[in-house]
């Protein structure tokens, strides 16, 4: 009985390193392939971000392929990064190339997205979390501490997205894809909520507010954004919304479970958006996201 099991994951004494699928598993559903395709949006945000924020230039110089005739983003350029920052975004940077590239080869694509990454765009969100203008405009590409808050945006967005759409999902290699993309996310997010929460105290120069005012204010809007409740938290926090309500510290993002917050697409784009409405876009896509479902919303009214 144990070496029939055994037979399962050995063939001629030699390991077996690869999943044994059932024979009539399917790799990638047809409605996969929209969920999956949703996601190239982040991705190709977060790609040019990092990129342009570290390198100084973008997909189109080091993945071109992956662009597919899309336009340049507005207003991205080379962040003022020391050279711990600079070697975490080089590193995020590369990582979201291959998601594109996975995500592509996987379900196809779309032409990138216009994407606006400019200051006056973070200089709004900002705004709109501290519901006044800040004197000088927020700026990300200002220095390192600028740009990591300016992170604290994206990552998390492409975490809960995909915890959102992974029970969605149908294929077992869908499923593999979108698990290595959530790991990595997850990844990306904690380390930029550790290198901030390390500075929670301090005070983002030239500004009356600290770090962890920034994280606080940054996902009570996005929050408000989205219209769901809950699904968003700073780094630090009332002890109720704790670790089983005995801790303030919040370095990871999640429910009352301990588990990560889930949003689904139309939860993002109002976000991603700026508006609180999926059907109007606007923030870090003037015209909209690409791709079946992100296009299906401004269809309609």
């Amino acid at each position: 009985m144990v070496s029939c099991s055994l037979n399962i994951y050995m063939a001629d004494s030699e390991p077996v390193c690869q999943p044994a699928y059932p024979a009539h598993a399917i790799a990638v559903d047809e409605e996969d392939v929209n969920l999956l395709q949703f996601a190239e949006n982040i991705e190709h945000l977060e790609a040019d971000y990092f990129l342009w924020g570290a390198l100084g230039y973008g997909l189109d110089e080091v993945a071109p392929e992956l662009v597919m005739g899309g336009p340049p983003p507005i207003g991205a350029k080379k962040a003022k990064l020391d050279s711990l920052t600079l070697n975490i975004i080089t590193e995020f940077a590369y990582e979201e190339v291959g998601h594109l590239r996975i995500l592509k080869r996987t379900v196809g694509g779309f032409p990138r997205p216009l994407m606006d990454l400019s200051a006056g765009n973070f200089a709004k969100l900002i705004d709109s979390a501290f519901g006044y203008a800040l004197v000088p405009p927020f700026d990300p590409y200002h220095d390192s501490l600028s740009y990591m808050i300016s992170c604290y945006v994206l990552p998390y967005m492409g975490l809960v997205a995909y915890v959102g759409t992974n029970p969605l999902l149908t294929g077992y290699y869908a499923k593999r894809v979108l698990a290595g993309l959530l790991g990595v996310e997850s990844g990306q997010d904690a380390v930029i909520r550790a290198y901030l929460y390390e500075r929670a105290e301090e005070q983002v120069h030239p500004y009356n507010h600290t770090v962890a005012e920034f994280t606080a204010r940054i996902s009570e809007l996005r929050n408000r954004l989205a219209k769901c409740g809950i699904k968003d938290e700073g780094i630090i926090v009332p002890k109720e919304l704790g670790a089983e309500k005995r801790t303030t510290t919040n370095v990871l993002s999640a429910d009352a479970d301990s588990i990560s917050y889930m949003r689904t697409p139309a939860e993002v784009l109002r976000i991603l958006y700026s508006t609180g409405d999926e059907h109007i876009p606007g923030g870090f896509y003037p015209k909209g996201g690409n791709g079946k479902i992100a296009r299906g919303f401004l269809k309609k009214p």
